[in-house]
């Protein structure tokens, strides 16, 4: 009696037979013996015992047997490969991310490794007064290391290797316990200044705004922040060791006093498909003591090319409050990109027993269009539409800006806190640039400013006009 078999796996013994080629070609309709000895071969390669070639009474029940036997190999092979593949962390390298790290699933610990590096060339055009020093320089080699260790850890270490020492950026951990509540411990940037919060790599200029030298750089402390109402809603506030305008924070508190800082930014439309999806505005303060003197407690200003045109007597001391406070907006709809922000600061001060509340002010306005058509925004051009390729009609996206910006010097700071004959009472400046995103990964980028001054020379005489070329060229991811 014909012993039963499943029509399936008969189906598929044949088919794990005629895969592999036959000795000669076949005219007629395989029988038993010849699946049986193809059969045969298909247990050599899977390494399973396999008897001779031949049928007996019992022959389909041998058959199907080893079939069953065959098909356990695979099902095993198939739990080994996956078994394998969900203890296997997962390794990615793209031109956008850069280089990362996955555990296996649910897959809640990762490790981004990324870059930015900025070569410039710097030049100044009739600095007869002032001569300056044409030169080539590195202004950012920044290797960062971010990520996350679970749900709850996120972390951010990145170094600063230009110049003639390194540094330390970010050093920072975030406890994620909701996207409204986010708390960061470590060295990051004050929460004041929008263009500083902006990416260095996204940045309209080569060099930051007047504003920017009124704003607190990175601080230590722990900070607060979250995003509310489906994003359209951010803030952050925190306490920090302090540091003066323009400058990120030493290692320590240098006078055991702390600074508070706090920033609320509104984005109403942005989950909107209207004109105003890409407006934001908002408002952001800082306020605390210092008491010292030197550069680790009171400030120095510089132009957007870099040179100092104000600080302070040397024997002047910080001695009490130190606030700011920056009410800033943009705008960015397609192609177009508009950023604005105003600052005051102001210190108390004292010298030889007279002292004063100096309060500076400045303010800036940067307009950009993006020739090429891609969408502006507030972290540059992503990604051009049609990447530069040699021999071929993409040639990467063209960003035209302009900026214009002043920083006034509180009057009162002059003479007695100040030299007029060195520091000027105002600046003002505007300048434009050309910003060509070769690839997503790769940026050009040339810029003229031009700065004037009230003061800062001898006999009461206005400090000489700079005027700069800066170039640069930036790799990133």
């Amino acid at each position: 009696m014909p012993f039963p078999i499943q029509r399936s796996r008969l189906v598929a013994a044949i088919a794990l037979a005629s895969a592999l080629p036959a000795a000669h070609a076949q005219t007629t309709q395989p029988n038993l013996q010849d699946i049986a000895r193809r059969l045969q071969a298909i247990e050599q390669r899977l390494g399973t015992a396999a008897p001779a070639a031949s049928l007996d009474d019992n022959g389909l029940a041998d058959l199907d047997q080893r079939l069953r036997i065959i098909e356990r190999k695979l099902e095993l092979q198939a739990e080994e490969a996956a078994t394998k593949a969900a203890a296997t962390p997962t390794v990615a390298l793209s031109a956008e991310k850069g280089l990362s790290v996955k555990s296996p699933p649910p897959g809640d610990v990762e490790v981004k490794f990324k870059a930015l590096v900025q070569a410039d060339g710097r030049f100044f055009i009739g600095d007869e007064q002032s001569p300056q020093s044409d030169t080539f320089l590195f202004r950012r080699v920044e290797p960062t290391i971010e990520g996350s260790w679970g749900k709850l850890i996120g972390f951010r270490l990145n170094a600063q290797l230009a110049g003639d020492s390194a540094t330390l950026n970010d050093a920072y951990l975030d406890l994620r316990f909701d996207p409204r509540a986010t708390l960061r411990i470590g060295k990051t940037k004050t929460p004041v200044s929008l263009e500083r919060l902006q990416s260095s790599s996204a940045l309209a200029m080569v060099e930051l705004g007047f504003p920017g030298e009124l704003a607190p750089g990175r601080d230590i402390g722990v900070q607060l922040q979250g995003e509310l109402a489906q994003s359209r809603l951010s803030y952050a506030l925190g306490a920090y060791n302090g540091t003066p305008d323009g400058r990120d924070a030493i290692a320590a508190n240098p006078d055991n006093d702390f600074e508070f800082a706090g920033r609320v930014f509104a984005e109403p439309w942005k989950n909107s498909a209207g004109a105003l999806s890409g407006l934001g505005f908002g408002i952001a303060a800082s306020h605390g003591e210092t008491h010292g003197s030197g550069n680790n407690f009171l400030p120095r200003y510089r132009t957007p090319g870099q040179v100092q045109f104000f600080n302070y007597r040397s024997a002047v001391v910080a001695d009490g409050d130190r606030s700011r406070w920056s009410p800033q907006a943009y705008y960015y709809r397609n192609a177009f990109g508009l950023l604005g922000e105003y600052i005051a600061s102001k210190q108390e001060v004292l010298l030889a027993g007279a002292r004063a509340d100096l309060d500076h002010r400045a303010w800036q306005l940067t307009a950009g269009w993006v020739l090429t058509g891609e969408d502006a925004g507030y972290r540059g051009v992503i990604k051009p539409n049609q990447p530069f390729t040699l021999g071929s009609a993409g040639w990467g996206a063209l960003e035209l800006v302009a900026r214009y910006g002043r920083l006034d010097i509180d009057d009162r700071a002059f003479p007695r806190f100040a030299d007029p004959a060195v520091a000027a009472s105002e600046a003002s400046s505007w300048g434009l640039g050309l910003n060509w995103y070769l690839t997503g990964n790769l940026k050009l980028v040339a810029n003229y400013t031009q700065t004037a001054f009230e003061g800062g020379a001898p006999r009461g005489a206005d400090r000489e006009d700079e005027k700069a070329f800066f170039t640069r060229a930036q790799f990133s991811f």
